[in-house]
């Protein structure tokens, strides 16, 4: 145990903050660049070739994940013996804070939050596994950060993992051994649900849970169909990672709060959408399925494509892809998915990829053919930029099949008689015929 005004290294102790399984975490002085940090030091009876190791993950997969709600590493290194990591020091956890109220909004700005950090770890196969309040982290103007992947698990083609996690937000599953991204994802909701609902659910998870109808007085149906698809005991119900969750939620996030003066009466706001929304699923029933509008534009709520660069109704920015993915893996530099066969990303003209197979799959989307004559393969899907196995650029000006419109600027075809934008180039439509 270290003491107060204890000299450690270029850190001089000032606090002890929290002491758990396998750590104790202090709050220190930098003396030389005059911050306040944490430091997280092994217990003594723990340090051996085994923990070290854990700690030594730790420290690794901290320092490659760079996120605004992921707690950054500052340093990790031995001090006086000690094996210790170094990172900002929070003003308090989101355990401390649930003592008091906490209101929606500020709850469903949380929920975003760890969301977000969640989907960026599951982006890069890594698996928390310990998803719990003590574990997020709050900083100035109510910024989250989640911390703590000491016991966090890379998914590769099979998952093995022991019983680890907190009691009361591991998944059963995780229990018996089996952690996968689904368990994260019910940890997510066990603590959205406490934010909300001011209750933790409690074994066996059958609903109406304690707490429910305070949750149904505070948000809409929506974010409770949520809550209980990301809390089904089965993880094959659940969301398939924190990514899908986070879009599921982004869609429905304005509002979340009951309104009982808007069922009453709708404001003429409400009438003028629900025209749009009209429109919208014309559109979806004539052109959805052909261009795979699966998505949700973050700022409209309009339906769009994982291939879109723009929303076509609002013209918001999609250089890089915010939804989730019906691929099996993404690009890291536009977030769109790729096929595990392919060296080279077909939606932007990124660095190419490893391939480790040698197999080739086969996908109905395969409608068309490069024309380098050079090409191993040749098979393209609509709305492709860039051959994904040779890299060439596609010169082809993808059409949609029904209608006779394209794009003045790009060439690339528009449905006009719905969009306001160019979803290939961003261009406004005005005169696009």
């Amino acid at each position: 145990m270290l003491r107060a005004r204890q000299r450690f290294g270029k850190y001089l102790i000032e606090r002890r903050i929290a002491e758990g399984g396998f750590a104790t975490v202090y709050q220190a002085a930098d003396t030389i660049e005059g911050v306040r940090v944490a430091l997280k030091i092994p217990h003594a009876h723990l340090v051996n070739e085994a923990s070290m190791a854990c700690f030594r993950q730790e420290a690794r997969l901290a320092a490659k994940l760079d996120h605004p709600n992921i707690l950054p590493l500052k340093y990790a290194d031995f001090i006086d013996g000690k094996f210790v990591i170094v990172t900002p020091l929070s003003e308090s956890s989101l355990e401390d804070r649930l003592q008091k109220r906490l209101a929606v909004q500020t709850a469903i700005d949380y929920s975003e939050q760890m969301l977000r950090a969640a989907a960026y770890a599951h982006e890069r196969k890594i698996i928390h596994c310990d998803i719990k309040p003590d574990n997020l982290l709050l900083f100035p103007n109510n910024q989250l950060l989640l911390t703590d992947f000491g016991i966090a698990r890379v998914a590769h083609r099979t998952l093995q993992g022991s019983g680890g996690g907190t009691l009361g937000y591991v998944a059963p599953e995780q229990a018996m051994g089996r952690p996968s991204f689904r368990s994260d994802v019910f940890s997510l909701g066990i603590v959205m649900y406490r934010m909300l609902a001011g209750s933790l659910p409690e074994w066996p998870y059958t609903w109406p849970m304690a707490g429910y109808d305070r949750l149904c007085g505070r948000v809409n149906e929506s974010v409770v169909g949520l809550l209980r698809k990301s809390l089904e005991f089965d993880a094959s119900e659940r969301f398939e990672n924190a990514e899908q969750m986070l879009a599921s939620f982004c869609r429905i996030k304005q509002p979340l709060r009951v309104d009982a003066k808007a069922k009453i009466k709708r404001p003429a706001s409400a009438r003028g959408q629900s025209w749009q929304q009209l429109r919208r699923k014309e559109f979806q029933s004539n052109f959805g399925a052909s261009l795979g509008t699966t998505c949700s534009c973050r700022k409209c709520q309009g339906p769009v494509a994982e291939t879109m660069l723009a929303c076509p109704w609002c013209g918001d920015d999609r250089e890089k892809n915010p939804c989730a993915t019906s691929y099996p893996v993404y690009c890291p530099r536009c977030r769109r998915g790729l096929k595990c066969d392919w060296p080279y990303c077909p939606w932007c003209y990124g660095g190419g990829f490893e391939v480790e197979t040698t197999r080739h799959y086969p996908d109905r989307r395969y409608t068309a053919r490069c024309s380098n004559t050079k090409c191993s393969r040749k098979k393209l899907m609509p709305f492709m930029r860039y051959c994904p196995w040779c890299h060439v650029s596609i010169k082809r000006k993808w059409k949609i099949e029904g209608s006779p419109h394209s794009c003045r600027q790009c060439g690339w075809g528009v449905l006009p008689q719905y969009w306001s934008y160019c979803p290939w180039c961003t261009t406004r439509l005005g005169d696009s015929r």
